[in-house]
């Protein structure tokens, strides 16, 4: 996926990293909406779901929406999230989350957007995002519209 930006770097999208708790779930439930953007946005990009598994529920959860899903360790969430951000290639990967331990992979990735949602979002996440948006659909339709994401990163 190639989204070019008046006044910003040209986005070349390969992944789209994302955060289940709190991102794309709720109490370990995915939020309405998000298995349909995901399997449509499967067609656009590969992407990978990373997750601590708080709940033991994602790999239910992600059934049919066409993600990979990388099980992190608990300890050392925000550094597993980047290695594996830096595996994928920044460059060409976008990320989305919400918590602090999604920091490091906002800010790492060619775009990061951090959520608000009911769970609410760290301040770190925000700071380290280059868009913010109040719900996962709306993220994922980023995407799925690219050109609201232009809108949102002109210059």
């Amino acid at each position: 996926m190639e989204v070019i930006i008046p006044g910003y770097t040209p986005l070349r999208l390969g992944h789209l990293a994302l955060d289940f708790n709190g991102t794309l779930a709720l109490d370990g439930r995915l939020i309405h909406g998000a298995r349909e953007r995901l399997a449509a946005l499967s067609e656009l990009l590969e992407i990978h779901v990373l997750t601590a598994d708080t709940f033991g529920a994602v790999e239910s959860e992600l059934q049919g929406t066409g993600c990979s899903l990388v099980v992190i360790p608990r300890n050392r969430e925000a550094e597993s999230k980047f290695q594996y951000i830096q595996k994928l290639g920044p460059e060409t990967t976008a990320a989305v989350g919400n918590g602090r331990n999604d920091r490091l992979m906002l800010e790492a990735a060619a775009v990061g957007i951090a959520v608000i949602q009911t769970e609410g979002a760290s301040v770190q996440a925000i700071q380290s995002a280059d868009v913010v948006t109040t719900s996962i659909l709306d993220a994922l339709d980023l995407f799925l519209y690219p050109l609201r994401l232009t809108a949102t990163l002109r210059s």
